[in-house]
């Protein structure tokens, strides 16, 4: 009697919970678009995942564009994903500047909104505005909260930590670099402070400034339109050369690579510094799977020519879980190119 008893209870407090705890919507696409997908080119709903979620290699910062509708999400420097969002409606507008991550909730409901699931939820205020998965009409329509998509959130939050750098950008109200975030990140990952790095000047070859982030991760993007070899450390710059191409036919598109464990760096001012070449290995970024795991030709390595003095400095940095990005697209920000597609340095997935 006792039993059934029980189990009756059991019963009547099961119908009793709210059908909204019952299910949690799914919003946006399930699976990443391929990496050349250009962020103007998604549709709501689309994402870019470009990098793994496993590990640490180097700070991580967010760049919402409410001009754009668009989030950016940077690795140690360089732009590892991208995504359509929604944010704040009229009334509600998200408002705008630096945050960072006060709290995680993995499966958080409001304490406003009827309950409303806001699953991967990662708190900016404490007033209630957070990154979470959510509707994604191609238009600003929340309460103030910026909306990604289901599978976009469950990846950013399994990646990032508590006091991560948020940035809210808006044209009029904050630089365009942040109203228009490129392939290489805009802001110190740690202030959430725009940086303004220099071109070139005319007839110099590359410039060098480790003291600008004296340890960490490093990172390093080459432009073939650009003719530009970018370094970053810790997330932030510290070296670009130019550089020349001597075949007339170079590989096209976007590629990465990651520097194969086991690979030992030479001293710095090493008479081989200018000769060693790194083991290169691919990884299989989104649209590129079969490519995971295949070694960079020497042939196509050697395709790439950069002055002997600046190779000599940064190639003692290189090492296992370095990561090289190279793309056919324009990275300078006063160039109107396509955005380029980078991902993070994690190891590719065997």
């Amino acid at each position: 009697m006792r039993h059934r008893f029980a189990l009756l209870l059991s019963t009547l407090l099961l119908c009793l919970v709210p059908q909204a705890l019952a299910a949690v919507p799914f919003w946006g696409d399930r699976q990443s678009s391929p990496v050349d997908t250009p962020p103007a080119m998604l549709k709501p709903g689309q994402w870019v995942w470009a990098g793994s979620s496993i590990g640490n290699a180097g700070p991580m910062a967010v760049i919402v564009s409410l001009t754009e509708q668009r989030a950016y999400v940077y690795r140690n420097g360089i732009l590892m994903a991208w995504t359509t969002i929604s944010s704040g409606k009229a009334g509600y507008e998200t408002p705008t500047g630096v945050f960072t991550i006060l709290q995680k909730d993995k499966d958080h409901r409001s304490n406003l909104y009827n309950n409303a699931a806001m699953p991967y939820q990662q708190r900016l205020t404490w007033g209630g505005v957070a990154l979470h998965a959510g509707g994604l009409p191609g238009y600003p329509e929340s309460h103030g909260c910026v909306h990604l998509p289901s599978a976009f959130a469950e990846k950013l939050f399994a990646a990032s930590n508590l006091g991560m750098t948020v940035v809210v950008s808006e044209e009029g109200k904050t630089p365009p670099a942040l109203v228009h975030p490129g392939a290489l990140s805009p802001i110190d990952p740690t202030t959430g402070k725009d940086l303004d790095i220099p071109l070139l000047e005319d007839g110099r070859a590359w410039r060098w400034e480790p003291e600008r982030a004296p340890d960490g991760p490093v990172s390093i993007v080459l432009s073939r339109s650009d003719r530009i070899l970018f370094v970053y450390r810790n997330g932030i710059e510290i070296g670009r050369t130019r550089i020349a191409l001597n075949s007339p036919t170079p590989r096209t598109g976007t590629h990465a690579y990651i520097v194969a464990a086991g690979d030992d760096p030479p001293a710095t001012g090493a008479v081989d510094a200018g000769q060693h070449m790194p083991s290169w290995i691919a990884i299989g970024v989104p649209g590129r799977e079969d490519e995971a795991g295949a070694a960079l030709p020497a042939e196509e390595a050697n395709q790439v020519v950069i002055p002997d003095g600046f190779k000599a400095l940064v190639l003692p940095l290189v090492q296992p879980g370095t990561v090289l990005v190279a793309t056919d697209a324009s990275v300078l920000p006063q160039t109107t190119g396509a955005h380029l597609q980078v991902i993070d340095s994690d190891p590719p997935e065997q």
